[in-house]
């Protein structure tokens, strides 16, 4: 589990990475030329992010006759998420996330 672990925190480490997973949860499906024209990217690009990404499950692909539809499989955040977050209380982390929001506004002023 350790080692599937290391893979998801190594795809989420990369900030492209993580906008290809904002767009997959904000439009499931898309094709890999969809995908990369709606984040400005590079085919290139854009086929190594999905290949690592499906390496760590976080994304699945369906062929719809000769199209290749992306997917985002939150199980793996999912998991994470189990392992670590729900350890706290809920109303801690909400109390810091306001207190990091008003930090933030406070010294931007």
């Amino acid at each position: 589990m350790d080692d599937d672990l290391d893979e998801v925190f190594k795809a989420l480490s990369d900030r492209s990475r993580r906008l290809v997973l904002d767009k997959l949860r904000e439009q499931p499906g898309p094709t890999l030329g969809e995908l990369c024209t709606h984040l400005d990217m590079s085919r290139q690009a854009g086929s190594k992010h999905i290949g690592i990404l499906e390496a760590a499950g976080l994304v699945v692909t369906v062929w719809h006759g000769r199209q290749k539809l992306h997917y985002l499989n939150p199980v793996p955040i999912h998991e994470i998420r189990r392992r670590w977050i729900s350890k706290y209380e809920q109303s801690r982390l909400d109390a810091l996330a306001t207190l990091k929001t008003a930090l933030e506004e406070g010294h931007h002023e």
